[in-house]
């Protein structure tokens, strides 16, 4: 208590005069209209500022969980688009829901590790056997084509990615009159380009054709964006092109994918096991 009489005592101008300069800020205010209104507003535009700092923090703190929730809304969307659909009727040409079953599910992951520089490059995921994961599985992303599950363990797997060597996914040019089939490539170079084989050159490409997946093999559906064509020339000493082309995912920057699980896959790898071998 002595204690604090002797501050009070050493201090008293200095207090006197701060409780005189409040008391005179606050008649100011609250007597004059222009500056209660500037301090009003002020006040105002501190408390829109920290509530905007509030819902940026909280935004990113929720992104992870806001990314999975379009992922699954996705998901959702792409299983009634009919052209991911096995179609029952043959007959008709009518879109029905009833000449079309449901042929591929989807199932959403994230990239946790990657690599985009070596010869043979394998992205990890974060789902595994225990989410049905399994070896030959197709994965892409929104924008395109990314590989095939490799190896699976109970909550992890490793994708081969269209950035390895003997990929060879099947895939279609899209022409005006017809599309012209063969086998997506990766040269070891550039992350952004892959390479198409197995295309004549008696046929015309046109630059910047799309390219998407077939879906011979099963393990991607028919449609998937895989690139566009940048650059064309004949191979000295064989009748084919040496197609380049511009690919449409950035494996570099890759976060969200997608596994594909083909629910026909079983049956058409069965029956194409019957073809007779050739002597």
């Amino acid at each position: 208590m002595r204690n604090l009489i002797a501050f009070l005592q050493r201090f008293r101008i200095f207090l006197v005069f701060a409780v005189l300069q409040i008391l005179a800020l606050s008649w100011y205010v609250t007597y004059l209209s222009f500056p209660r209104n500037q301090f009003l507003t002020t006040n105002n535009d501190i408390a829109i500022q920290i509530l905007e700092w509030e819902h940026d923090l909280t935004k990113h703190f929720n992104l992870s969980k806001n990314n999975t929730q379009l992922q699954w809304e996705n998901i959702y969307w792409r299983k009634r688009q009919p052209k991911f659909m096995y179609q029952l009727s043959r007959n008709k040409f009518k879109i029905d829901d009833t000449l079309y079953q449901q042929q591929y599910t989807y199932i959403p992951a994230e990239v946790i590790n990657s690599s985009v520089s070596r010869r043979n490059n394998y992205f990890t995921l974060n789902v595994g056997t225990a989410q049905g994961i399994k070896r030959g599985m197709g994965v892409f992303c929104h924008e395109g084509v990314v590989g095939v599950i490799h190896y699976a363990s109970e909550h992890y797997s490793l994708v081969k990615t269209v950035l390895t060597e003997d990929i060879n996914i099947d895939v279609n040019i899209h022409m005006k009159k017809s599309d012209l089939p063969g086998l997506l490539i990766w040269d070891g170079r550039d992350p952004r380009y892959g390479m198409i084989t197995g295309i004549n050159n008696d046929l015309r490409i046109k630059k910047w054709s799309k390219v998407e997946t077939r879906g011979g093999s099963g393990i991607f559906p028919k449609g998937l964006p895989v690139g566009k064509v940048s650059y064309t020339e004949p191979i000295e000493g064989q009748a084919l092109w040496k197609v380049e082309i511009r690919l449409a995912v950035d494996y570099r920057r890759l976060q969200r994918v997608y596994v594909i699980k083909n629910i026909h896959l079983a049956e058409q790898t069965a029956l194409e096991a019957r073809i007779p071998n050739e002597d």
